[in-house]
C-alpha cells in the first residue's frame, strides 16, 4: 500500500466517523422527543401548577380573595411562598381576612409555617391587631412560643403595639404574663416602652409583675419614664 493510498483510506475513515457522530446527535434528538412527548402533552392537558401558585401568591398580596379562591379550587399549592417566604395563608392573616385564613387552613395550611424573616402567620395577625384571627389561628394549632429573626413574638407584638384583646387572647390562650423574652424584657416592659397603657393595666389587672427587672437592671416603670411615657409611668407608680 503506498502512502497515498493510506492517505485516501484514512481520509474516508474520518468522513465516516462524521457521518457517524451526526446519525447518533439524530436518533439522540429523536429519542428525546419521544421520551419528552407524553410530559409536554399532559401540560397542555392541565392548568400550568406553577402559574396557579403564582397566582395565589400574587391574589394574596393584592387581597384578591376572589381569585385566591379560584386558583385555590384549580389546584394551587396552598403552602406556595413568595420570594420573601410568606404563604397565602400569612398574608391574609396579616390583612385581617378571617374567612380566607379559614378557607386555607381548612385546605392545608401550614399555621405555623414562617417566612424567611421567621414571621409566622399568629405573629403578622397579633401586630396588626386583629383579634379574630389571632383566635382562628390559636384554635388551629399556632404556636404561642414561636421567635422570628429579631427575638420578638406575637405577645411582644401585640403588647408593644397596643393591641389589648389581642394580649388578651393570647394570655387565655396559656402564655405566662411574666414571661421574659430577650435581654430579660417581660410583654409588660415592651407595652410601657411604647407609652400602650390599655396593655399596661390589662397586663397589670393579669398578673404581671411591675419588680421584674431587664438584663440592664430597669423595671417596667423605669423604661416608660426614660422613654417619656409619662401616662404609662403613671398607671406603673401606681
Amino acid at each position: 500500500m503506498t502512502i497515498h493510498t493510506a492517505t485516501r483510506i484514512g481520509k474516508i475513515w474520518i468522513h465516516i466517523g462524521k457521518i457517524l457522530k451526526r446519525m447518533r446527535k439524530s436518533m439522540l434528538v429523536m429519542l428525546a422527543a419521544v421520551l419528552l412527548a407524553p410530559a409536554a402533552q399532559a401540560q397542555q392537558a392541565e392548568p400550568d401548577r406553577y402559574t396557579l401558585n403564582a397566582q395565589l401568591v400574587a391574589a394574596a398580596r393584592a387581597k384578591d380573595a376572589g381569585l385566591a379562591r379560584r386558583v385555590l379550587a384549580e389546584g394551587a399549592a396552598v403552602n406556595t411562598r413568595n420570594r420573601g417566604g410568606n404563604t397565602a395563608l400569612l398574608m391574609f392573616a396579616e390583612q385581617g381576612d378571617a374567612d380566607m385564613v379559614r378557607l386555607l387552613l381548612d385546605s392545608g395550611g401550614d399555621v405555623n409555617l414562617a417566612n424567611l424573616e421567621k414571621v409566622t402567620p399568629l405573629m403578622a395577625a397579633a401586630v396588626e391587631g386583629h383579634a379574630d384571627v389571632v383566635q382562628l389561628l390559636l384554635e388551629r394549632g399556632a404556636r404561642i412560643d414561636a421567635v422570628d429573626q429579631v427575638y420578638k413574638t406575637a405577645m411582644i407584638y401585640a403588647a408593644g403595639a397596643g393591641h389589648v384583646e389581642v394580649v388578651r387572647r393570647l394570655l387565655d390562650a396559656g402564655i405566662d404574663v411574666n414571661t421574659r423574652y430577650h435581654n430579660d424584657l417581660t410583654a409588660l416592659m415592651w407595652a410601657a416602652g411604647y407609652g400602650q397603657t390599655g396593655a399596661v393595666r390589662l397586663l397589670l389587672e393579669r398578673g404581671a409583675d411591675p419588680a421584674l427587672k431587664d438584663n440592664r437592671d430597669k423595671t417596667a416603670y423605669d423604661i416608660a419614664r426614660e422613654l417619656g411615657r409619662a401616662e404609662a409611668a403613671a398607671v406603673l407608680g401606681d
